[in-house]
């Protein structure tokens, strides 16, 4: 029986370049969503206990904040203000123009006392750190105010200040590992202290 050598590199050849096509669409199409859409992220620390503990795994959307505003309450990934190389993950307390003030361990934003839940221990201060027991300041434009859900242990705008709106990678929206706590994470600022601005603030 005669055999067509040829055909049969050629048969070998083209599905090679079949597999190399998706292997090069697969891949392009990857470096797009990791470049302009989400990207995936490792919590590090326990900053953000007991909303996120260390070696949880997330999901970034980088396309968010370029269709809508941010809200107060969402939880972001952003660049260190001393340290690009290093993400940080807070949560979102006051947006610009807003007051933030920290007094007797509880957090008032324009005047309204939030209730947090989700935190692990009441809001400290620290000396020398940007924010003082009982003063309010206001987030200049441009700039977020940002708190780690675990207080006590977290480095965050109490103690370096606003960040700067440029440097959020994104906003955080699903956990998808450990498989017990997989799903969307949900805002837990009501939706009227999300964005809504109280008529009386502290100057």
């Amino acid at each position: 029986m005669d055999i067509d050598f040829l055909g049969v590199i050629k048969a070998i050849f083209t599905f090679i370049m079949d597999i190399l096509e998706t292997i090069v669409f697969v891949g392009s199409l990857f470096i797009v969503v990791y470049l302009f859409i989400m990207q995936p992220n490792q919590v590090k620390g326990a900053s953000m206990d007991p909303t996120f503990a260390t070696g949880d795994y997330i999901f970034t959307s980088k396309i968010t904040y370029k269709i809508r505003n941010f809200h107060r309450g969402e939880v972001v990934v952003f660049k260190s203000p001393s340290n690009p190389d290093i993400d940080y993950i807070k949560r979102i307390i006051g947006l610009p123009g807003d007051t933030v003030m920290v007094k007797d361990e509880e957090v008032y934003v324009n005047g309204t006392m939030l209730n947090e839940p989700y935190i692990a221990a009441k809001t400290n201060v620290w000396d020398g750190g940007y924010s003082k027991n009982g003063e309010a300041t206001k987030v200049p434009e441009g700039m977020l105010f940002v708190m780690g859900d675990n207080r006590p242990r977290s480095s965050d705008s109490r103690e370096f200040g606003p960040i700067t709106i440029e440097s959020v990678i994104g906003l955080v929206f699903y956990r998808y590992f450990p498989p017990n706590k997989m799903g969307v994470i949900t805002n837990p600022f009501p939706a009227n202290l999300q964005t809504f601005v109280p008529r009386f603030i502290f100057s």
